[in-house]
């Protein structure tokens, strides 16, 4: 129990108040990013600053996996996980990308994302896509 300070009522205060949406997620790739190899559930469990319950690791890592972010191997009858994205830019990039893949109407989409962009975002959008023409950087 906790007193609220704006009218001192007491207030009940309980463990299973919900993190914000992909909080947990975060930390975790932050702590595999920082790894120098792949981690098992109970590495990433110990290395995070918030104890957890090592399923709530476990589910999370699982999930990460399924949504294409982690990579894993076998390691004895467990498996370790390591980033399948190298940083947050890339982690964005590959949300924008899996969202994208979601519809029908691919230019609708886009077309709404670059309306809504800054004049400097819109700048950067047009150099990035300049430099991705050019002869050199085609697949």
């Amino acid at each position: 129990m906790t007193v609220d300070d704006r009218d001192e009522r007491t207030v009940p205060v309980t463990e299973d108040i919900r993190r914000q949406a992909g909080e947990l997620e975060a930390a975790v790739l932050v702590v595999l990013w920082a790894a120098d190899r792949p981690l098992t559930p109970p590495e990433v469990q110990a290395a995070l600053t918030e104890p957890l319950a090592r399923t709530t690791v476990a589910t999370t890592l699982a999930r990460l996996h399924a949504k294409g972010t982690l990579d894993r191997v076998r390691a004895g009858r467990a498996y370790a996980y390591s980033p399948a994205v190298e940083d947050r830019a890339a982690l964005a990039a590959q949300r924008m990308h899996t969202e994208l893949d979601k519809g029908d109407d691919r230019q609708g989409v886009l077309a709404r994302f670059v309306s809504r962009l800054s004049s400097a975002d819109e700048v950067v959008l047009r150099e990035l896509l300049e430099q991705a023409a050019e002869p050199g950087n085609l697949p």
